[in-house]
């Protein structure tokens, strides 16, 4: 049994490009679209709303580490410093019932340690290298200043082996945020942990707190490695059928593995539309363990709980439900929400969903199905006495009702103010598993085609999805209001939606976002899936000067 500290007592993916001087040639690049006026007539399921077309800029772009940068860093302020240390190593990781498995990890643990602090705080964390390849740190979800986001080759080099780098920003933002690399697939080994951003005016009443990480594992299983995972899905569906798809290497090396084939077929999903996942995964966790050695959460019966829940998955939707509870939910991606109760949740990879439960009397299982698959993660609330669930239990709230994000309202403290948009730009996701060709507008990931955006501008975006699977989109360094489908918008999506970081889009539709363009420099914008995002399925937010 892990122990668990109440709130009273304790108050990913893109492809690595590592070099020397990326920051002072990163404020050149291509431009991707020119400002557009708010499209008219289109219906709000129309798939052919045209993309933005690509030109090339020449320096007018602002850098990661520019005074614009700088100015509005300064405007955050410098409350007190909380320094952390981290250490990226190879390491054998217990996932519980004698399964040990060789990985990487923040230490020797999985997830990492939790880093926890308060809004108005410094937060300065030095990262120790100690992998045999660059790596860096990605402040998921946070309005960090741009030259410590942790994209390497467009805001800073890659970490190199046996070096070290100093993270240091102010957080002004309270919620449920996470830390993982953004190099190659190294997201889908043990290299993530929980930021907790704790508010010191509380709205909020109860008396103990879980933070609850969601994950699937295939690293060190049977040989296999998520870059080997990569390299037998980039030659597509097409190309593997009827073949042995496994690989051979040492541990070590990107695209090494011994495994067997990970291509997962047939995971379809009616909440999703289609397929699931890419990936067949071996074991799924909540908070490193397998489901036949859960960790366990103590509480007394009447407890009021909240659950901090996030998804650190690489390839996996989770459907998530606690046995013999309804959840209320209070935040979304950090961010409160009007509250809402629910049976059930489904959370896209990097998505947060923060509940409130009050504990019955008993022992309850809290199941994380892999959406599309007949397996799951487990962890128990243990309340009072009686037998542990089996680890095959199925909760009937997971039939329950399910609350998705588009049906949740942005609390009025946090809602966007109502604004038209100064600008719309709009992307289609492109791609198939046949030939594992993901990407946005049929393109090729590339850190100098940027979307051109101004300081002060209310920014619209809509993607068109226009594949047969569900993607969830990620932006860097802000937080976006969901706006309803893409095309005109309607009175309904003048209501304030939910402001999140990462949106679900469903295959054959349309999703649009709005955000105001406060945090100057190159931000990227990627799937976060991290087999899509390393397919090309990444492009780039870019500041004009």
């Amino acid at each position: 049994m892990r122990t668990q500290h109440t709130r009273r007592a304790v108050l990913g993916a893109g492809i690595a490009l590592a070099g020397t001087g990326v920051l002072a040639a990163c404020s050149s690049g291509k431009d991707v679209d020119k400002p557009v006026a708010h499209p008219g007539g289109m219906n709000h399921d129309d798939m052919t709303g045209k993309p933005s077309s690509p030109v090339k800029s020449h320096g007018e772009y602002v850098s990661p580490n520019g005074e614009e940068v700088a100015a509005v860093e300064a405007k955050r302020g410098s409350g007190p410093v909380r320094k952390f240390h981290l250490t990226a190593t190879s390491a054998r990781l217990d996932l519980g019932g004698g399964l040990t498995v060789p990985s990487w990890a923040y230490g020797d643990r999985l997830p990492g340690k939790e880093i926890r602090i308060t809004a108005g705080d410094t937060l300065a964390v030095t990262l120790a290298n100690h992998l045999p390849t660059p790596t860096t740190l990605h402040w998921h979800g946070l309005h960090v200043r741009n030259d410590m986001d942790g994209v390497p080759g467009l805001t800073q080099p890659g970490v190199k082996a046996g070096a070290e780098f100093a993270y240091r920003f102010a957080v002004r933002q309270t919620g449920t945020y996470w830390f993982h690399p953004h190099v190659g697939v190294q997201q889908d080994r043990g290299l993530y942990a929980p930021l907790i951003v704790e508010d010191p005016k509380e709205p909020l009443s109860y008396d103990k707190e879980w933070v609850v990480m969601l994950d699937d594992w295939v690293d060190g299983v049977d040989g296999s490695t998520p870059d080997a995972v990569l390299n037998e899905l980039s030659h597509g569906m097409a190309a593997m059928e009827g073949m042995d798809h496994g690989s051979s290497g040492s541990d070590d090396k990107p695209g090494s593995g011994t495994g067997p084939s990970r291509v997962l077929m047939g995971a379809r999903s009616e909440l999703l539309r289609g397929p699931a996942s890419d990936v067949a995964y071996p074991h799924y966790l909540i908070n490193g363990r397998i489901p036949k050695d859960p960790t366990t959460f103590t509480a007394k019966p009447g407890d009021r709980i909240r659950v901090r829940i996030i998804n650190a998955g690489g390839d996996t939707p989770f459907r998530v439900a606690l046995g013999g509870h309804r959840m209320t939910i209070t935040h979304a991606d950090g961010f409160p929400v009007r509250h809402t109760t629910t049976d059930a949740l489904l959370l896209g990879m990097g998505e947060r969903y923060d509940v409130l439960v009050t504990a019955g009397d008993g022992v309850f299982p809290l199941t994380a199905v892999a959406e599309g698959r007949n397996m799951s993660a487990l962890a128990l609330l243990r309340t009072g006495g009686g037998a542990a669930p089996k680890a095959s239990v199925w909760p009937k709230e997971l039939n329950g009702q399910l609350v998705s994000a588009p049906e949740l309202k942005a609390d009025t403290s946090v809602a966007l103010a109502a604004r038209e948009p100064d600008r719309t730009i709009r992307i289609k996701l492109t791609g198939n598993m046949r030939s594992f060709d993901w990407g946005f507008d049929h393109r090729k990931y590339d850190p100098d085609w940027r979307h051109p955006v101004k300081a002060g501008e209310r920014v619209r975006l809509e993607f068109y999805n226009i594949t047969e699977m569900w993607h969830p989109i990620h932006l860097h360094g802000h937080t976006f209001a969901l706006a309803g489908s893409a095309g005109p918008r309607s009175v309904l999506d003048r209501s304030p939606g939910a402001r999140k970081d990462t949106a679900v889009v469903l295959p054959n539709s349309s999703v649009a976002v709005e955000f105001d363009a406060d945090n100057p420099g190159l931000w990227m914008l990627h799937c976060h899936n991290v087999y899509h995002s390393n397919a090309n399925m990444m492009t780039v937010l870019g500041y004009r000067r």
